[in-house]
């Protein structure tokens, strides 16, 4: 005889004493274990009756890694650092211990640039981390490599690695047909990515590719396809620029004039020339400024906005997209055969000088031109002058060379402290020169002594645990002496000025550690 599924459910639920199965006999002991046995038996016969299921296709294999293997200490500290990646603490007071979290970006990003690859069974707490943080994406899912792409097309939760568009980097530039068929039916991401990858290469075929679909395509996907061609921007791109020009997209045919304004000989360059020209002229007095009183169509089509910001006067607007878009190597012959540094010596009449210096920094930057770039930086300005507000300086450094750049930065800080140089020090090369390190090490050293509020200097600090070199660690343990409370100084200033010298004394001698264990020499 047996009993229903349901039933046997039921009584287990309500206990044999208030429900006892009918197949069930004896006192309560008895019952409690003749409803397990009838529970058993019932497993078994519904199991029996289960035809077994269809096996699914099995993935395919992953591509093979030829990457070599991470030295064994690299391996171990790389799963050191992703157990601990979330780091320690919370809050200002971060204590003396490295911060293991802002470790991990520096040591994937130097992995990377060796050519390791990431050992099979750390690629789940790899990509798990890069999930977390999109910081870590790039250099986590480069690291990954085949076999972490090929577990994000297993696990719905690591499918930012499809998206990333590593996909697109699979398609050979040799192999056309792949590259085509990619190009058509690949997703957004990997289509980006593709034409990323081409760009370098094949800078012809990937513009040919693009406007192979670009009528088809939506405006926002526009757009970031005609981003890739900043790589190998040329003369041959001209013609598809000047026809996006009249894009459907206002986005679209900005960025169109931005591109044709960095190539200087240009037609779209010529006709801002010209226009830049009739507005900037040189008079007995100096250099006098007339600018547009109206924003025309042809003026539009070429990329100026003619509504200007909140706050901002529209002939002031205009102007500035004028000269910005404008070549540089228009304005020597315009002002009598002057070099960039004669020409930003001159006055500049009724008060229109940061307006046009501010658009001759724009310029300097978008069109990499260094001694524009050098001339209007000029030296660091001396301790009793303020510092200029035109422009931005450090997007003129970026373009500087690294040593240059590096030394500017340093004679800036060595006058001025650290209040204005964060953006300074962001754009300078990794590790930062001898000289900067020291200079950068001096002034927190100097804003200790003088009691200064602590906590202002955190963001500098976490740079300097970044991009320090490592042999500066020495430099800086001499510092990590607790030092007597200033008396104007803020409280509790000594403490932590203690504890953040040494914890960026150990992330130093930390990150020393981790690139010899890269390279091989650790233990």
């Amino acid at each position: 005889m047996s009993i229903r599924w349901d039933d046997l459910v039921g009584s287990a639920l309500l206990g044999t004493e208030r429900r006892r199965p009918a197949i069930v006999a004896g006192d309560a002991d008895e019952a409690a274990a003749g409803l397990l046995d009838a529970a058993a038996a019932g497993v078994v016969r519904r199991r029996a009756g289960v035809r077994p299921g269809v096996a699914r296709e099995r993935p395919p294999l992953a591509a093979p890694d030829t990457r070599p293997a991470l030295p064994e200490a690299a391996r171990r500290r790389l799963g050191r650092l992703l157990a601990d990646r979330t780091g320690g603490g919370s809050g200002n007071r971060r204590g003396s211990a490295p911060n293991l979290a802002e470790l991990l970006p520096q040591w994937l990003a130097e992995a990377v640039r060796l050519g390791y690859g990431a050992p099979d069974e750390l690629l789940p707490a790899l990509l798990d981390a890069a999930r977390a943080r999109t910081d870590l994406r790039a250099d986590a899912v480069a690291l990954a490599g085949p076999r972490g792409l090929w577990l994000a097309g297993l696990n719905p939760d690591w499918k930012f690695v499809l998206r990333s568009g590593h996909r697109g980097l699979t398609a050979a530039p040799e192999d056309p047909e792949a590259v085509r068929k990619l190009w058509e039916e690949g997703l957004f991401a990997e289509r980006v990515a593709l034409l990323t990858r081409l760009r370098p290469a094949d800078p012809a075929g990937a513009l040919a590719l693009l406007e192979s679909t670009w009528s088809g395509e939506r405006a926002e996907d526009r757009l970031m396809f005609l981003d890739s061609l900043r790589v190998g921007l040329s003369a041959a791109d001209e013609p598809f620029l000047e026809r996006a020009l009249t894009d459907r997209s206002r986005n679209v045919r900005s960025t169109a004039a931005e591109l044709l304004s960095a190539l200087p000989d240009s037609a779209l360059a010529g006709r801002m020339a010209d226009r830049a020209r009739s507005c900037v002229s040189l008079g007995p007095e100096g250099i006098t400024v007339e600018a547009p009183y109206e924003c025309d169509a042809a003026m539009e089509r070429d990329g100026v906005a003619p509504k200007p910001p909140n706050g901002r006067g529209e002939r002031a607007w205009w102007l500035g997209q004028l000269v910005d878009a404008a070549p540089l190597s228009a304005w020597p012959a315009r002002f009598g055969g002057r070099s960039p540094a004669e020409i930003i010596a001159l006055p500049v009449l009724d008060d229109w000088k940061p307006d046009l210096h501010a658009a001759w920094c724009r310029a300097a930057v978008r069109q990499h031109d260094t001694e524009w770039a050098r001339a209007l930086l000029g030296p660091p300005p001396a301790q009793a002058s303020p510092v200029a507000a035109v422009g931005d300086p450090a997007k003129l450094l970026s373009i500087l060379p690294e040593a240059e750049r590096a030394a500017w930065v340093a004679d800036f800080i060595a006058t001025h402290g650290l209040s204005e140089a964060f953006q300074m020090l962001g754009v300078c090369a990794v590790p930062w020169t001898e000289a900067l390190g020291r200079a950068v090490v001096d002034a927190l050293d100097i804003a200790r002594d003088a009691g200064s509020y602590p906590w202002s200097f955190s963001g500098v600090m976490g740079l300097a645990e970044r991009c320090l070199d490592p042999g500066a660690s020495e430099q800086v343990a001499v510092l990590s002496a607790a030092a007597e409370e200033s008396p104007d100084g803020s409280p509790g200033a000594g403490a932590y000025w203690s504890e953040a010298f040494q914890r960026l004394t150990g992330t130093l001698r930390l990150r020393a550690v981790m690139l010899a264990e890269l390279r091989g020499s650790g233990t």
